[in-house]
C-alpha cells in the first residue's frame, strides 16, 4: 500500500520514545485514578506514595486542582496517552501521517505539557505537596511534546529558520534536560526547609 502524498514517517527512536513515554503516562494515570477512587470511598486510605509531608499523594488528590474539569485529572491521561502509544506503534510498523496529524499531535502534547506545568505550580505554591506519580506524568509529557516538536521541525511540518532547525537537531537534548532540571530546582528551593531537616 502506497503512502499518501505529503505524508511523513518517523524514526524508530521517536516511535519507541512515544511508546515508552505513553506507557509510563498510562501507568501513572492508572495508579493515580485507582488511588483517587479509593480515597473517595475510604477517607482514611493512604496511597503507597505517601512518603512524607512533602511527598504526599493524598494531599494532592484531595485538592480542588486534582479535578479541574469536574472529574479526576488522570482520566485525561488515560484517554490521551493510548492515542500517543498507538501512534508510536504505527510509526514503528512504518506508518506515515499527513501534516495535519503531526500538527494535531504537537498541539495535543503542547496542551498536555502546559497543563502539567500549571499543575506543577499549583502543587508547589498552593497545595504544598508533591505526588511522585504526577511528577512522572509531567516528565513524560515534556518528553512527548519536545520530541514531537523536534520531529516536526526536522521534517518541515513546522516552519522555522534553517539555523534554528540545525541547532535543534544538534542539541535536541538541551531543552528537555534544562526543563526538567528547572523543575527539580523549583522543587528543591520550594521545600528547602523540609529537605534541611532530612540531612
Amino acid at each position: 500500500m502506497l503512502a499518501a502524498p505529503g505524508a511523513t514517517g518517523a524514526s524508530r527512536a521517536l516511535a519507541w520514545l512515544l511508546i515508552v513515554t505513553a506507557t509510563l503516562g498510562v501507568l501513572a494515570s492508572f495508579v493515580i485514578t485507582v488511588d483517587k477512587f479509593r480515597l473517595l470511598q475510604e477517607p482514611g486510605f493512604a496511597p503507597s506514595c505517601n512518603l512524607s509531608p512533602v511527598l504526599s499523594c493524598s494531599n494532592v488528590m484531595r485538592s480542588d486542582q486534582a479535578s479541574v474539569f469536574g472529574f479526576p485529572n488522570p482520566l485525561l491521561g488515560l484517554a490521551a496517552c493510548p492515542v500517543v502509544m498507538c501512534t508510536g506503534v504505527a510509526l514503528l510498523a512504518g506508518a506515515r501521517f499527513r501534516r495535519w496529524y503531526w500538527l494535531g499531535l504537537n498541539l495535543g502534547t503542547l496542551v498536555g505539557a502546559g497543563f502539567c506545568m500549571w499543575l506543577m505550580t499549583q502543587a508547589l505554591y498552593e497545595i504544598g505537596a508533591l505526588c511522585l506519580w504526577c511528577c512522572l506524568a509531567w516528565a513524560v509529557t515534556i518528553a512527548m511534546f519536545w520530541y514531537v516538536t523536534v520531529h516536526n521541525l526536522r521534517h518541515g511540518v513546522l516552519g522555522a529558520p534553517r539555523g534554528l532547525v540545525a541547532g535543534v537537531r544538534e542539541f535536541h537534548w538541551v531543552v528537555p534536560v534544562t526543563w526538567c532540571l528547572s523543575i527539580v530546582t523549583l522543587i528543591g528551593t520550594r521545600f528547602w526547609p523540609y529537605w534541611q531537616t532530612q540531612l
